[in-house]
């Protein structure tokens, strides 16, 4: 049976309430200096660890939907079929780089970024798509995006060593949030993704269960991560310093790991909760949701080429950072919203002259 062409909202959900996180930790850095303490710093700390992993894992998890709605008979042949996925995945990686041109003129137009890793991460995982029937096949993605991950950690040295005589890749592929290991996040959605339409399509209690097994393993991760902070004393407790760093750029390791992969789980399945099951729209999320590339690409314009750069404004009070992160989500929704006004007009087709009489 094939999926119904109906939005999932709490996917366009769950994706905005990463785009908050993604705003709040830009205005963190570029609205309120180092005088605000480490207030400041826990603030930049915390709202880095969730919205990358949870934009990447999406990206996988959603990938399955439009292709499994044609049926297994009506799938497309494999190059007709990644030509549309080549195609979505350039646009946003070159987006990137139109990104770099605009907002960051000062940086090499090059330079390498999570809407590069997204749109990289398209193209990577599409393919295994046309195989993902196949049980062995999931468990080969997910243990290939753990090995992948393993082997950066383990090469680290290696790559602090490499990276300095090699200034043109360390720009383009090890800089903000890099290929390797950060498509491993978009292979453990892909494979998620397919096996939640599984039991979606099994019914309504095969799918309830899949997103209470969401939240006990959200729960034994984060369960799993107070425990390892309690015994192992990682120092210091909450830092960039206590994980990996290469070429000034972060990615998680051991209890952080543990810690972004419960919060994942757990707020899949809230939003799958709250959004599907208890029918509550949350309509201003929705559209952060449904419109967060364009946004993504406008709010970083406005928090930093217009309101810190264009007019050198700081929020240094909490009360103030705030109530500007507030007024600007606010605007976000309401572009949100003429961005879609726009695109449905554009869809729209154009209505035939009355021929004369």
């Amino acid at each position: 049976m094939a999926e119904p062409r109906t939005r999932l909202l709490f996917l366009d959900g769950l994706r905005g309430v990463a785009l908050i996180l993604m705003v709040v930790n830009h205005t963190a850095r570029w609205w309120i200096d180092v005088s605000m303490g480490w207030g400041r710093y826990y603030l930049v700390y915390l709202s880095m660890t969730l919205p990358a992993p949870l934009f990447l894992f999406l990206v996988g998890f959603c990938l399955p939907i439009a292709f499994r709605r044609r049926g297994p008979e009506g799938r497309p042949p494999f190059l007709a079929g990644m030509a549309g996925y080549v195609r979505r995945g350039l646009t946003i990686f070159l987006a990137g780089y139109l990104l770099n041109l605009v907002v960051f003129p000062e940086d090499p137009v090059w330079s390498g970024g999570v809407l590069q890793t997204i749109g990289l991460s398209i193209i990577v995982t599409a393919p295994a798509m046309w195989v993902l029937d196949r049980r062995w096949v999931r468990y080969s993605v997910v243990a290939l995006a753990a090995i992948a991950y393993v082997v950066f950690a383990w090469a680290m040295p290696a790559l602090t060593e490499w990276l300095p005589t090699h200034s043109l890749a360390a720009q383009m592929w090890f800089l903000d949030f890099p290929p390797w290991p950060w498509i491993g996040a978009a292979l453990v959605g892909l494979v998620l993704g397919w096996s939640w339409l599984d039991a979606r399509q099994r019914g309504a209690e095969a799918e309830a269960r899949y997103f209470r097994t969401a939240v006990i393993v959200g729960v034994a991760c984060l369960v799993a991560f107070v425990a390892w902070e309690w015994f192992a004393g990682t120092s210091p407790r909450v830092a960039f310093s206590r994980d990996i760093m290469l070429n000034r750029h972060w990615t998680p390791r051991g209890s952080t790991l543990l810690g972004i992969a419960g919060m994942v789980a757990l707020l899949l399945a809230a939003a799958y909760y709250v959004m599907e099951v208890r029918k509550r729209a949350f309509p201003w999320l929705v559209v952060l949701g449904q419109t967060a590339l364009m946004l993504y690409f406008l709010h970083q314009l406005i928090v930093l080429t217009l309101i810190n750069q264009a007019l050198g404004q700081r929020f240094n009070h909490w009360g103030l950072y705030i109530a500007a992160n507030i007024l600007l989500l606010v605007a976000l929704v309401y572009l949100g919203k003429a961005w879609l006004y726009i695109k449905r007009r554009a869809r729209r087709p154009a209505v035939a002259p009355a021929s004369a009489g």
